[in-house]
C-alpha cells in the first residue's frame, strides 16, 4: 500500500492569530481536503505579523499555501487540479461535478457582491442591489429545477430535492460558491440590513443544508470576523 501523502495547509488566521480567519480561498481548500478525507495539518498564518513563515519554501506567496511532500503548491485552482489529480479514486473521492452547469453556477454573484459593497456612489447603490438579487435569483432558479438524474428518477419532478449544486453530494463547485455566500450574508446583513431574500427557497435549501455539513461548518470563519474585514470598504452611511 502506497505510503500516505504529508500535507500541510497554511491559511488565513483570524484576528486572534490563531484559529481560522477571512478568506474564501482559504475554505474553498481547507473544504476540499476534509471531503477528500486524506490527514493533513493546518497551519493558520497571522498575515500581520508572521508571513516568514513562508519565507523558506513560499516567499512572497499569497495564501492559501499547499505544501504536498514538501513542495510548495501556491494558486487556489491550481492546487485544486493537483489535489483532484494525486487524490482521487479509487483511494479518494472525485470532486468534479457530474454537470459542467454547477461549476457554472452562482459564478458572477461574488463580482456583484464586491461591486455593490465598495461602491463609493450613493446614486448607484439600488442599481447594483438589483444587479445582486439578479444573480442570487439566477442561482436560485438553478438550485431549484431538477438534474438530469432527478428526472431520470422522476420523470413529473416539478421541483429539485438535492441538497447541494451538482446533487447530494459535495463537490469542487460547492467548496468555491458556498464560502462566499456566507461572506454574502453576513456582511450584506450587517451593513445593509438586507441578506439573501427568505423566498429565494433553493438558495436556503442549499444554505441549510450546507450548514449540517461538518466540511462547512467547521471551515467557516466566526461571522465577527468577516464583519471585521469589511469594515475599511464599506462606505460609512450618508
Amino acid at each position: 500500500m502506497a505510503e500516505k501523502p504529508q500535507i500541510q495547509l497554511f491559511v488565513k488566521a483570524s484576528e486572534d492569530g490563531e484559529s481560522v480567519g477571512h478568506c474564501p480561498f482559504c475554505q474553498r481548500l481547507f473544504m476540499v481536503l476534509l471531503l477528500k478525507g486524506v490527514p493533513f495539518t493546518l497551519t493558520t498564518v497571522d498575515v500581520k505579523r508572521a508571513l516568514d513563515v513562508l519565507k523558506d519554501f513560499a516567499p512572497g506567496a499569497q495564501l492559501p499555501v499547499l505544501l504536498y511532500n514538501g513542495e510548495p503548491k501556491t494558486d487556489t485552482v491550481t492546487i485544486e487540479d493537483f489535489l483532484e489529480d494525486k487524490l482521487g479514486p479509487p483511494t479518494f473521492p472525485s470532486l468534479v461535478p457530474r454537470y459542467r452547469e454547477s461549476s457554472l453556477a452562482g459564478n458572477d454573484i461574488f463580482h456583484k457582491f464586491s461591486t455593490f459593497i465598495k461602491n463609493p456612489v450613493p446614486a448607484q447603490d439600488e442599481a447594483l442591489q438589483r444587479s445582486l438579487l439578479r444573480a442570487l435569483l439566477k442561482l436560485d432558479e438553478y438550485l431549484s429545477a431538477p438534474l438530469e438524474y432527478e428526472l431520470a428518477h422522476d420523470p413529473h419532478l416539478r421541483a429539485s430535492q438535492r441538497r447541494f449544486l451538482d446533487g447530494d453530494q459535495l463537490t469542487l463547485a460547492d467548496c468555491n460558491l458556498l464560502p462566499k455566500l456566507n461572506i454574502i450574508q453576513v456582511v450584506c446583513q450587517h451593513y445593509c440590513r438586507f441578506g439573501i431574500p427568505k423566498d429565494l427557497r433553493g438558495v436556503w435549501r442549499y444554505l441549510n443544508g450546507a450548514s449540517e455539513t461538518k466540511e462547512f461548518k467547521y471551515t467557516c470563519p466566526n461571522s465577527e470576523e468577516v464583519v471585521q474585514a469589511y469594515r475599511s470598504v464599506v462606505r460609512s452611511p450618508q
